[in-house]
């Protein structure tokens, strides 16, 4: 996918001369940029469950508990 980004003159400008050093298209910077923004933000499913790992809960009580309510 192509996409069109504006970019401060002084970051394109750093980013320029990182990509002259290290022998990398400015593409190929940007990709692996997002992928490591990407992977450092990214939502866990598995962490919404951890809520609960520190309460000893019997499912059964909090169950019926629960449904008392109604």
């Amino acid at each position: 996918m192509r996409t069109l980004i504006d970019i401060p003159d002084r970051q394109f400008d750093e980013l320029t001369a990182i990509c002259e050093t290290k022998s990398l298209s400015q593409s190929e910077a940007i990709r692996q940029a997002i992928a490591a923004y990407i992977e450092k933000n990214k939502v866990n499913a598995v962490d919404a469950f951890g809520l609960w790992k520190n309460r000893q809960v019997d499912g059964l009580d909090y169950q019926e508990q629960m449904r008392s309510e109604w």
